[in-house]
This record gives structure tokens, C-alpha cells and sequence, in this order.
């Protein structure tokens, strides 16, 4: 059965909202190739309508080319991607399937077919409902050496949630990812 990754950027005061305005000059080498390793090691995207409508705006202009070619880039416009959405009719990035109807039987089946890893970057309303229905594999956490003050906290409208530390990995930039996973799949 192939897992379900989130992946989420967020500040030390919690806040995962636009993070491309606070997180790029924190980005290193080693965290790059992070990104990367965690990216490739899925072979879907899953994604909520907002980090879709975000992601499908910015990623297809991005250039591929240059002196080293951007594989990143490359992978993320052309793997599967599975947007989660009631109010969009039609997706129109490279590779999107819109999931309506049962969000959480649409997931199980895609964690039922073969694969790798199932990526979710972001943590709002489709992470929360996928906790819900024990869908989730492991949830990692992005830590950002930074205070805002402001904005959309991280788990904004989730009810009590436990869950059980995995691993951590530490950059020289401070940024440190903390992987869990929800204390119901450590209970299995």
C-alpha cells in the first residue's frame, strides 16, 4: 500500500501561509536535495484546490532548461497530480485528475494502487479530512528560523490530534523538519 507524505512549510510561530514570501533564503544545498529526494520518492501529487490553483499558476512557467537541467521542475509538471476540490470544474495543469464525490474512498483507492509515496504539499482543510479517515502516513513539518506574527496558523481548525515523532532532519540554514506520524497509525 503506498503512503500519503504531507509535506508543509511553516514559521516558529506556526504559520504555513505563502511561504514563498519567508522561506527562500533559508534554502541551502542539502535542503534542496531534501526536496528533492522526498519529491522523487513519490509518483503522485495530492492536492487541495487552494496549493493546486497556487501550484499549477507558477510550476508550468518555470524553466526546465539552463546549464543544469531543473529535474525538479521537470518532475513536478509532468507526474501525476490528484486535485481534491468541490468547486473547480475542470483542471487544466499537465497530468491533473480532479477526485470529487468521496474524498476519503477516492484516496484509499489511490493508496491501494501500485506505487511510491502519494505527495501532499500544504496542511489545511483536505490534510485535515485525510487525518480524519487515518490516511495519512507521516506529516512533515518544515520549522522556518522566522517569526511573522501574522497570518494562517498551521493547523488552523483541527480538532486534537496526537502523533509520534519519526525522525527530524536539521539544515545549517535552522531550518529542521520534523516528521511524525499520526499516533493511530503508530497503534497499528
Amino acid at each position: 500500500m503506498r503512503n500519503v507524505i504531507v509535506s508543509v512549510f511553516a514559521t516558529m510561530d506556526g504559520v504555513q501561509q505563502d511561504p514563498h514570501e519567508w522561506s527562500l533564503e533559508y534554502s541551502t544545498a542539502e535542503y534542496e536535495a531534501y526536496a528533492r529526494d522526498q519529491l522523487f520518492a513519490a509518483d503522485a501529487l495530492l492536492m487541495g484546490r487552494v496549493t493546486y490553483q497556487g501550484f499549477a499558476e507558477s510550476w508550468p512557467s518555470m524553466s526546465e532548461d539552463g546549464p543544469a537541467p531543473d529535474d525538479f521542475t521537470r518532475r513536478i509538471n509532468t507526474m501525476p497530480k490528484y486535485v481534491v476540490s468541490s468547486t473547480l470544474d475542470d483542471v487544466g495543469w499537465t497530468n491533473s485528475t480532479l477526485l470529487k464525490g468521496d474524498v476519503a474512498e477516492a484516496v484509499r483507492e489511490l493508496k491501494r494502487e501500485p506505487g511510491r509515496d502519494i505527495l501532499m504539499y500544504g496542511c489545511g482543510e483536505l490534510a485535515r479530512t485525510l487525518i480524519r479517515h487515518d490516511l495519512v502516513d507521516e506529516i512533515r513539518v518544515w520549522i522556518h528560523p522566522v517569526v511573522l506574527g501574522r497570518g494562517r496558523s498551521l493547523f488552523t481548525g483541527w480538532s486534537e490530534t496526537r502523533f509520534r515523532l519519526t525522525g527530524t532532519k536539521t539544515f545549517p540554514s535552522g531550518v529542521v523538519v520534523l516528521a511524525h506520524e499520526p499516533a493511530a497509525a503508530a497503534e497499528k
